[in-house]
Formats: C-alpha cells, structure tokens, sequence
C-alpha cells in the first residue's frame, strides 16, 4: 500500500484538466484508497477544489457529496475552494453545515470561513464565528484574530477590528497591516498614518504592505510632508523595488498635488513600469489639467511596448477633458475602436463631459442619444452640471426630468437645478426644488476642507467656529475680504441659492471651508510657504476666484484639490486657466 501512497502523489502534481483529475478520482475508487486512505481522498478534494481548470470546483463538490462521513480534512479542503471562488457565499453556507455536522471544527475552518466572508462583505456571519472562535478555544489563534479583525475591517465596522485589535494578546506584522490597510480603505486616514508612526514606535519593521496602507492615508489626506516621510523609509529598506510600492508612491504624490515629484519617481524607477505605472502618471498629468504632457505619455507607453487598456485611454480623455483640448480628445475617443480597445460608458462620459465643457451641449446631448449603450445616471448629471455653467435652463430642465425618470435621488442633482434657476433669479423655481428635496428626504452633501500644518490635519466646515484658532482664522477672513475687494473682487452671490440680501449672501460665500482652511494657512506658516488644501467638493467660481486673487496679493502658491482635479494657483493665475 506504501508505494501505492508514493505513486499516488506523484500523480496529484500532473493532473492539468479535469479529465486527469477525473482519471486520478477513478484510480482512487478501485484501488480502495478513496475510502481507506482519507489524506489521498483529502488531497483530491484539495486539488479539485484549488484547480483554477473550468468545472474542477465543480466535480469536487460532487465527489465531497458523495462521501459516506467526510473527515475535517475533507470539509476543509471543499470550504477552502468554495471561499476563493467567484461565488463566497456558498464557503459560508458550507460553515454552516459543517457546525451542524458530527465533525469538529478545527482553526483552519475558522480561517477558511472568515476569509469567506471578508471576500462576501458578511459582517453578521463573522460575528457568528467570532463566537465560535471563543467557544472552541481559538480566541488566542493569531492568524485567526487577524484574519477576524480584516473582516470587520473590510466590511466598514472599524470599531470592531480596533476592539480585536486592541485586545489581542500578541500581534504580529500582519496584525498590524490588516488594521492600518483598514483605516486607510475605511475613510480614516488619520487614524492609519497615527498607527502607522505607533507600530514604528513600538519596534515594528513596516514591510511592503504596510508603506501600502500608509500611502493610501496620506494620498487621502493630501498629506505631502507625511508622504514624503514614507517615501524615505521605502528608500532606505528598498522597498522601492516593489512596482506596486513604487506606483502607490507616484500615487501620492499627484494626489497631493506634487505631479512634479510623482514624474521624478516614474523617471527613476529601478523596477520595470507596469501598465498600472503608466496609467497613474497619465491620471496624474489629467488631475492637473496636463492634457498634452498625459497625450505625450500615452504616445511613450506604446512605444515602450505597453499596450493602452481602457484605462490609460479613459486617463487620457479626462487629461483633454480638464485641459480643453476638444478636437484632441475627440480624435482620442475616434481611435479607441482602431487599437482594439471598446469603449465603455466612461468614456462616452468623458466625452459628453469635454463637450459640455466647452459649451457645445447640444453635441454633448446628441452623443448620449445616438451611443449604442444605456446612458447611466452620470451622463445626465455631467450634462446637467454643463447646462448649470452655461446658465441653459431648457437643456438644464431635460437632464433633470431624465434623472427623475432613472430615480436618481442625489442631492447634487437638485443642488444644480437650484443653481439655474437661483442664476435666472427664478426664486419661485429655486422653492419648488427645494420641496422637491424636503419631500423626499434629500440632504446636501456638506462640503468639508482640510489642510496640513506642521504634520497635523485641520478640518473645517462652511462657517464653521470649532477650530481653537476660529477667532485669528475669522480676523484674517474679514482681512482677505478688504484686501480682495480693493483688488477688485465682486462677491458671486448669484451663486447662493436663497432669497436673501446681499450682503448676507456675502457672508455665506464668505465662510466656505476652503476659504476658512486658506485663511488658516495664512496665519500659520511663513511667509512665502505654499498652502494645500483638500475638499471633498468641487470647488465654487467664487472660491477660485478668491483664491487667484489671495495668490497675488499674498505672494502664495495654494493647490486646492477638489473632487475633480487640482488647482495650483500662483501670482494671480490659476493652473486650469479658468477652464474646469
């Protein structure tokens, strides 16, 4: 039987499809091994399960199935298929039977199952098993605690992950990167980057995994100095030979508004560029309205040998989109089809958009009509922001009734509505948006701004007087509005959308967080020192054109990133030339 065994596990390493493995199924039935030798058995569900052959996965449920009294060895082996397949719910139904079976879980089922549900998005199914982890006695598995705390992680309970986290006994560095990784994607970036400078200080070697997570958090914050930070201790351990490092780093720091710094690290790379290299530069060079310098790279990726995947071309079109090169992106879009590349409905997007830029809705209208797929919710929206900067009520009025058609209940729809109407001075329609909104339920997004001071992040919000410098900040804002008005600025009020007096709209354009976070800048850091600010919103006409005016009269270079791209004002100008 020995040699039987032997022979046996040669063979497991040869079978390449599914006819083979159905071949080695046979050969264990009639030589008894399926039944009398359950690792042989084990190790056939285990092959079957792994195999990435079409139908494999398949045959080793039917084989599992056919099992008289399945060991642990053998649930494990099917759970672990079922959790990497397509379809995860079903290693989490499986859990289920297991836990109802006579067969005693053991810590890779736990393993297999949690990894299952971080793949589903199953919170309330890993608390399940988080019980099970107490009850079998797993509670001080650390590979289990980890694996539990990214679940929780992944799937947004982030308080839970820290408890996990907090109260584990022992870590290890992969502890610590599922909960860094955790902040980072779960929108506390903040709290990644705090983490990060702990496990630093405590003793711990951040890998590469660990440089991901926090270059994640300061792409987010737009933190350059804590990027910068990381980008040194890459170099020093060279981990900067990791092209996935090395794009996350040219990442950040067009995030942070620093293309210059992202275009050094591209050039210097010591690790060859991937298609994903090239596609964030190009993003890069369309976030600053770059549009000929990402046309020019697109050019250089193919000659490189890189083939342009709808991403690098959707990077590209945005690039023209930001930059107003109409016919350039045009021609673009046109050549897709000749590269063997199909557009998708963010490319149309694209389109319509650099058409509705430049004021030629009515071809941005006619595209969406004659494109051969289903336009989306975005469409409309993107044609309803242009008919909202060119003041077009009529073709503002038929984006909405589309978007209401689709039953799109973003707040941002109405707020552009509001916007044509309150420019008309149609006060009677701004109201009727505004029921609109009441009737259902539909709040405005509050538009927040941060910058960075000194390695700390400050937040503001429109009018807000939280901040313990909000009397100095306040004192300066009334400053910047002398200083601007004797420049020439004309407060925008047409762009507050209530019936109030003038000088009451005034003060609203006055305390828009981006202008508080600038303020704040002004009072905190030297002379002649560049401020940066990050907004969660686009930017209004009226804070660019206070913050073009602040750049002169201030000697300051401020790079506001809002939603849809950088603005580096400088000397009175601004970076997009007016054009966003």
């Amino acid at each position: 039987m020995g040699s039987l065994i032997e022979l046996d596990s040669s063979l497991f390493h040869k079978c390449n499809s599914l006819i083979q493995l159905k071949q080695l199924h046979a050969h264990l039935i009639t030589t008894a091994q399926f039944q009398l030798c359950p690792s042989s058995r084990t190790k056939l569900l285990q092959l079957c399960a792994l195999s990435p052959t079409a139908g494999a996965l398949s045959f080793a449920v039917l084989i599992f199935r056919r099992i008289q009294s399945p060991s642990t060895n053998d649930w494990n082996a099917i759970l672990r298929g079922l959790a990497q397949s397509p379809n995860p719910t079903t290693a989490i139904s499986c859990y289920r039977s297991i836990t109802r079976s006579p067969q005693k879980v053991d810590a890779l089922t736990c393993s297999f199952s949690l990894k299952a549900c971080a793949r589903a998005l199953a919170f309330s199914e890993a608390t399940q098993i988080h019980s099970h982890l107490l009850r079998f006695g797993f509670a001080a598995d650390l590979l289990l605690l980890t694996t539990l705390l990214d679940v929780y992680a992944k799937t947004g309970y982030l308080h839970a992950a820290h408890k996990v986290f907090d109260e584990m006994g022992k870590r290890d560095i992969a502890s610590w990167n599922a909960m860094i990784s955790g902040l980072a994607q779960g929108s506390r970036p903040g709290e990644a980057l705090s983490l990060f400078k702990r496990m630093k200080e405590e003793g711990w070697k951040p890998n590469d995994v660990t440089v991901l997570g926090a270059l994640s958090a300061c792409s987010q914050l737009g933190a350059l100095k804590q990027g910068e930070v990381v980008h040194g201790y890459i170099v020093d351990e060279k981990l900067d030979m990791n092209v996935i490092v090395c794009n996350s780093i040219i990442d950040m720091y067009a995030k942070c508004g620093f293309v210059d710094k992202a275009y050094s690290v591209f050039g210097e790379m010591k690790c060859r560029k991937n298609l994903i290299t090239w596609n964030t530069m190009i993003m890069a060079f369309a976030m600053i309205g770059d549009g000929y310098k990402a046309l020019e790279l697109l050019d250089k990726m193919v000659l490189d040998g890189v083939h342009p995947d709808a991403v690098s071309y959707l990077a590209a079109l945005c690039a023209c989109n930001h930059a107003g090169l109409v016919e350039e992106g045009v021609r673009l879009f046109d050549s897709m089809i000749e590269y063997g590349v199909k557009p998708n409905i963010k490319h149309y997007g694209s389109v319509v958009d650099l058409l509705g830029r430049a004021g030629r809705l009515k071809e941005a209208y006619d595209l969406i009509n004659s494109m051969p797929l289903l336009p989306d919710v975005v469409l409309w929206q993107t044609l309803l922001g242009a008919s909202k900067t060119y003041r077009d009520v009529e073709m503002a009025e038929i984006a909405s009734k589309k978007l209401a058609e689709m039953g799109s209940n973003s707040c941002g729809d109405f707020v552009l509505l509001s916007n044509v109407y309150a420019a008309q001075q149609r006060w009677h329609d701004v109201g009727r948006v505004r029921e609109a909104m009441k009737s259902r339920d539909v709040r405005k997004v509050p538009g927040f701004s941060y910058t960075e001071i000194e390695g700390r992040i400050h937040k503001f919000v429109n009018g807000d007087q939280s901040h313990p410098n909000s009397k100095e900040i306040y004192a300066k804002l009334d400053e910047i509005k002398f200083r601007t008005k004797a420049y020439g600025y004309i407060a925008d009020t047409n762009l507050v959308l209530h019936d109030i007096g003038e000088e009451d709209k005034e003060n609203v354009l006055n305390y828009h967080s981006e202008k508080l976070a600038v303020a704040y800048g002004l009072i905190s850091t030297v002379e002649g020192a560049p401020i940066q600010v990050i907004k969660n919103l686009r930017i209004c006409v009226d804070c660019h054109a206070v913050m073009k005016i602040i750049s002169k009269i201030y000697n300051r270079e401020i790079i506001v990133r809002d939603r849809a791209r950088f603005h580096r004002f400088k000397e009175g100008v601004c970076s997009c030339r007016d054009y966003w």
